[in-house]
């Protein structure tokens, strides 16, 4: 559909819900947090976010609502398929209706990734194809193609954390399986390597990559082996869907040049020759990406409608 006014954009994850009104060419006119009740379960949460959205609202009254939330969402269900435990009892949970009925709003709803990568693709251009990641506490990733976001199945489509990983070999993923990248790639991932390669737990990524500045030679190869991990899987997916772009962002990328120089490297040795030129660059937007991306869903995925009154 077209929105010709203001659309609320909220960013749901497992600590903070971000709300924003934002206007149709982008602009932020409003925003508001708030913390996650995580631990109080989906009803809990789902509260929080309408009142977020009625934190936002100007007298005009928004006439639709994105959310972008953690998990495996199916914006054609609007419900959460699959997620962690970082929210209680998520998994299930009809958000869309659930959001609908309390805000009165028609409410789209996506995967918090892949709203986040949603302006990156229009600043792309028309008709182009995109490889986004997310590396944090978590890997997360989308993926686009002639401009179109691939939702799959379930909304799985786009988690790239769990494309298995040499180097990550027998070790345990979040999901339940073994050898997945997010084991070693993302933030707790190399701080747990470099646990295992001095004996010494850290429970700090920060504290590994101190380290490492100063020469410390575990924490260099921790950082170097999660980063490496992460640059292969990039570059075989770039090989796999030709993209114009391959955007990585998240905290750990912000560690400093010996990740992202590992990462470059590893992603450009995997490249056939048409993608040579090709190079991860970081995101173009910042905190704002996902509420704005949130708060486009209304022109992207299917709308779902309060229930009568």
């Amino acid at each position: 559909m077209t929105v010709t006014g203001p659309a609320i954009g909220l960013d749901l994850g497992g600590t903070k819900i971000a709300a924003a009104l934002v206007a149709p060419d982008g602009t932020v006119l409003a925003r508001h947090t708030r913390a996650t009740p995580a631990a109080e379960g989906p009803d809990a949460v789902l509260d929080a976010l309408a009142a977020a959205a009625r934190s936002v609202a100007d007298g005009t009254g928004p006439g639709v609502l994105g959310v972008a939330a953690a998990g495996v969402i199916d914006p054609v269900t609007g419900t959460v398929t699959s997620a962690t435990d970082s929210i209680r009892g998520w998994a299930g949970t009809a958000l869309a209706a659930g959001l609908a009925a309390r805000t009165g709003l028609p409410v789209a709803c996506d995967n918090d990734v892949r709203a986040t990568a949603a302006p990156e693709l229009a600043a792309a251009g028309a008709g182009a194809s995109l490889v986004f990641a997310a590396i944090g506490t978590g890997v997360g990733g989308a993926l686009a193609v002639g401009g179109r976001m691939v939702h799959g199945t379930a909304g799985i489509a786009g988690h790239l954390g769990h494309v298995p990983s040499p180097e990550a070999a027998g070790l345990p993923c979040t999901c339940g399986s073994t050898g997945h990248l997010e084991a070693v790639a993302s933030g707790p991932g190399i701080a747990a390597l470099y646990g295992r390669l001095t004996g010494r737990a850290v429970d700090r990524l920060e504290t590994v990559a101190e380290r490492a500045a100063s020469g410390e030679e575990p924490a260099v190869r921790a950082i170097v082996t999660g980063a490496v991990a992460a640059g292969r899987v990039l570059g075989g997916l770039a090989n796999t869907i030709g993209p114009d772009r391959v955007v990585v962002g998240g905290g750990v990328p912000h560690i400093g040049p010996l990740y992202w120089d590992a990462l470059t490297e590893a992603f450009a040795a995997e490249l056939m020759p048409p993608l040579a030129r090709l190079r991860p660059s970081r995101p173009l937007f910042g905190a704002d990406a996902a509420v704005i991306g949130a708060a486009r869903l209304p022109t992207q995925v299917p709308l779902h409608a309060p229930p009568p009154s």
